[in-house]
Parts: C-alpha cells; sequence; structure tokens
C-alpha cells in the first residue's frame, strides 16, 4: 500500500508539471487536447466577418423563423408573453367562458370541432379515453386517477381554466403548453364541450 500512495503522488506531480494547475496562464501556447473548443467555427454576436461580401457577420434570420418569446397563433405570430384572452384564458382576473374573438377557427364552429376532435386523438385520448370518461389506455394498463372530463362542465370550470389546465398541467397530467399551438388548445376545450353535450344526452 507504501508504494501505491508513492506512485500515485509520483503520477500527480508529473502531471501538474506537465500540464500545470487549472486557470495556470502559460507564456507559449498551452497543449489542449480538443482545441475545437477553444477555437470554434463560429462569430460572435455584431463581430466583423470577411466571409460575408458587406463584412457583418451578423445576418437577417431565415424566412420563416421567429424570434424568441414569439409564437405562431395560426393568425400570426403573437408575443409569448401576451395577457390576451387568447393566450391565457383569463378576463380581467377571472377565467372566461367561450371561444375567443381573435380565434379564427371559431368562425366556422364545425371546422373547430373537427380540428378538436383530431388534436383530441393525438394529445389526450391515451389517458381521458375515447370518450374523455378517463378511461383512456394508461387507466387499462393500471395507472389510476385520471380525471373524467365529463365531470367538468362549463359552468363549474370556465374554459379559460381549462385552457390553463391544459397548458401549465395539473395533478399527475404535466403542462402541454409546448406541446400544443394556442388555437389547438382552445380546439381542443370545444370538441370537450362536445363530449360533454353527447354524454348529457345520452343520459
Amino acid at each position: 500500500m507504501r508504494y501505491f500512495f508513492l506512485a500515485f503522488t509520483l503520477i500527480v506531480v508529473l502531471v501538474v508539471s506537465f500540464f500545470g494547475f487549472r486557470g495556470q496562464k502559460f507564456s507559449s501556447t498551452p497543449l489542449r487536447i480538443f482545441p475545437d473548443m477553444d477555437d470554434q467555427d463560429r462569430i460572435n454576436t455584431q463581430e466583423a466577418s470577411s466571409f460575408f461580401k458587406n463584412g457583418m457577420g451578423s445576418r437577417k434570420p431565415v424566412a420563416g423563423t421567429l424570434p424568441r418569446g414569439f409564437q405562431p397563433d395560426g393568425g400570426g405570430v403573437s408575443f409569448g408573453n401576451s395577457e390576451s384572452y387568447l393566450h391565457t384564458g383569463i378576463i380581467d382576473d377571472t377565467y372566461g367562458s367561450g371561444m375567443p374573438d381573435d380565434l379564427e377557427l371559431a368562425k366556422t364552429p364545425e371546422a373547430l370541432i373537427r380540428h378538436g376532435k383530431e388534436r383530441y386523438k393525438i394529445s389526450c385520448m391515451p389517458c381521458h379515453g375515447e370518450s374523455g370518461n378517463g378511461k383512456g389506455t394508461v387507466a387499462v394498463i393500471g395507472i389510476p386517477a385520471t380525471a373524467n372530463l365529463n365531470n367538468f362542465s362549463s359552468a363549474t370550470y370556465p374554459d379559460g381554466k381549462m385552457f390553463e389546465t391544459i397548458t401549465k398541467g395539473k395533478g399527475l397530467m404535466s403542462g402541454y403548453g409546448y406541446n400544443i399551438p394556442v388555437n389547438d388548445r382552445w380546439a381542443i376545450i370545444a370538441y370537450v364541450r362536445a363530449l360533454q353535450t353527447a354524454d348529457n344526452s345520452a343520459e
């Protein structure tokens, strides 16, 4: 064991003497095992570049790209921090009811529900089931506590609150704000309301 510590100490001394301590400054070019991490093929923000004809490294965004913090909303582009009913589900600090006036799909209710059904099947049906009764695939494999959407009527659970739940999540359900676009969330709500109406008429 004594020889092990002696050998280990010798190795540490050799490594430090050869490579130096981390952060140490050298008068000559240091040995770099991965030089590409220091000399990357990129241009810093607002840096000049002889690669481009006008000598500017900053370029205009590629057509169709969006600035950070913005998102497509069906009718164009909106800022991600918008406080409108369309983007929050809230009007004057309370949850709103009904579809937002600036929701293009709401102008044709049949198309809105049809689109909502399509999006519901993709994002919601595996957990909440085809009829929204909470008996989807996850319930079949033994995962409990999936909400029965037919119990969340618009009178007790406004559309704005349902929009917030889809966006931010609740209980075991994670938020879908990054997965489902704004317009699709409202379309899903319209379809859920249609499921509730069908469930009530079947009673």
